[in-house]
């Protein structure tokens, strides 16, 4: 049995991210069949979370789960991915594109202040911080471009792809180079410069898709 921290109320939460990585790194293969009861011996914990964090990799696609038939890892094709980022692309990029013209004073302040207490997580080389912190980043822009509907969609959007997302950071120096591109980003918005933004945010959203590549993680997956 694996023993982890999973006390608190981001149990499932924690446990979700566990499983992810283990689909992610190829340990869970595509079809396997993900029982309960097996998860819970190995991660140490009651079924009840293990039936929470099934229900939020559902969510994201990188299982299927069926009435009666349980879950399993899903076949996440290499094409289906592609079309996810390139649309987290263009969503991030507008909504950046929006926050640079219509951020208030003190949202832009808040913004550039994040940016510089992340510098500290990337000295420290603390990749689970950064990640959470990396979320903060994104919906604070998300807020910034005033636009509800658009929040909304990115919001669910990036749900959809948070185990990719997070699985970046497991490339060597990702963190300290997706501060850099934070840092063109910020410089950006907080000039006010909205096609600056735009291409900053969407040049930073390619590098993430190439980053989960190197990876090697979506070998299983088919063209």
């Amino acid at each position: 049995m694996r023993q982890a921290k999973f006390e608190g109320s981001t149990q499932s939460d924690r446990l979700a991210e566990a499983i992810a990585e283990t689909v992610l790194s190829g340990e869970f293969q595509p079809g396997l069949r993900l029982d309960e009861g097996m998860l819970a011996e190995r991660y140490g914990v009651s079924r009840t979370p293990v039936r929470e964090a099934l229900r939020q990799l559902a969510s994201t696609g990188l299982i299927d789960v069926k009435p009666r038939r349980g879950a399993t890892v899903a076949n996440v094709t290499s094409s289906q991915l592609e079309m996810m980022f390139g649309a987290m692309a263009e969503i991030e990029a507008t909504c950046a594109r929006l926050a640079a013209m219509g951020m208030t004073p003190i949202e832009r302040r808040r913004l550039q202040g994040l940016q510089e207490t992340m510098e500290a997580i990337v000295l420290r080389d603390d990749r689970d911080a950064y990640a959470a912190a990396n979320i903060n980043f994104h919906t604070q822009i998300y807020l910034g471009a005033h636009n509800e509907i658009l929040s909304d969609f990115a919001t669910a959007l990036r749900r959809r792809l948070a185990p990719f997302r997070r699985a970046q950071f497991r490339t060597e120096g990702r963190s300290s180079r997706s501060h850099a591109e934070h840092a063109a980003v910020v410089k950006a918005i907080v000039a006010c410069d909205a096609s600056a933004a735009h291409a900053a945010m969407f040049h930073h959203m390619s590098l993430v898709e190439d980053s989960f590549g190197q990876l090697g993680a979506p070998s299983r997956a088919t063209a």
